[in-house]
Order: C-alpha cells, then sequence, then structure tokens
C-alpha cells in the first residue's frame, strides 16, 4: 500500500486529497458534490475509518490535479476522516489512479501524472 497526500480540485472546490492504492474505490464528502450527477446503486457496505456504511448512490465528479484534468465515479460520504492530524476530504484510490495513469513514486513522495499530461484513448 503506497499513499500521497495532495492538494486538487473536485467540482471546483480545493481539497485534500489521499491518493491510496490500498483503495480500490474513490470517496468525496457529499457536501463538496451536491450537484454532481448522481447514479442510484444496489446497497452494499464499505467499511471506512473505523465505520460501516450503506452505500446507495455513487456520483460522477471531475477533477484538477496540477492543472490536469480527470473524473471518476466516487462514493460520497459525511465525513472521511484524519491521516497525520490532515483532513482527508477525498481519497482516490486504484480505479481512478489505474484509469488515468496516477503513479506514486516512493523516492521522491510525489505523484507521477505522466498519464493525465498524456491523455491518449487508443481504442482497438
Amino acid at each position: 500500500m503506497t499513499r500521497i497526500i495532495k492538494d486538487i480540485t473536485i467540482e471546483g472546490y480545493k481539497l485534500r486529497a489521499l491518493f491510496d492504492t490500498g483503495f480500490a474505490r474513490n470517496y468525496v464528502l457529499k457536501k463538496i458534490v451536491k450537484k454532481a450527477p448522481r447514479i442510484k446503486v444496489k446497497p452494499y457496505v464499505i467499511r471506512i475509518g473505523g465505520k460501516t456504511v450503506t452505500v446507495n448512490e455513487e456520483c460522477i465528479v471531475k477533477g484538477e490535479i496540477d492543472g490536469l484534468e480527470f473524473t471518476m465515479k466516487a462514493i460520497p460520504l459525511d465525513e472521511i476522516g484524519t491521516i497525520n492530524g490532515q483532513e482527508i476530504e477525498t481519497i482516490i484510490g486504484a480505479t481512478a489512479m489505474e484509469e488515468w495513469e496516477i503513479k506514486i513514486d516512493l523516492a521522491k513522495a510525489e505523484l507521477g501524472l505522466s498519464g493525465l499530461r498524456r491523455r491518449e484513448f487508443i481504442d482497438y
């Protein structure tokens, strides 16, 4: 499991994001995504921050990392929690990181954004 904490923009709001390959899904605070398109899903249960949450909907959000745009499906939550004393407002998990080729460079403790910069879409 590797992770980085970084300021990004989601739906026009500057947020403290946790990029963590240990999370499969993506999460964002409900108050940030009030106007984002919602998708009703068959209810399922997750455990996050020591709490059990039943998920009934997901949302599609637009984000920006260092001026580079991306979209992702995320689970809206009332709260996410803190890490190292920092309030986390969104979690970018493995699904979004893989889709957008966002890498974590452990040696430099930073994100590799070459996939977002390239923005190549190839259909076979």
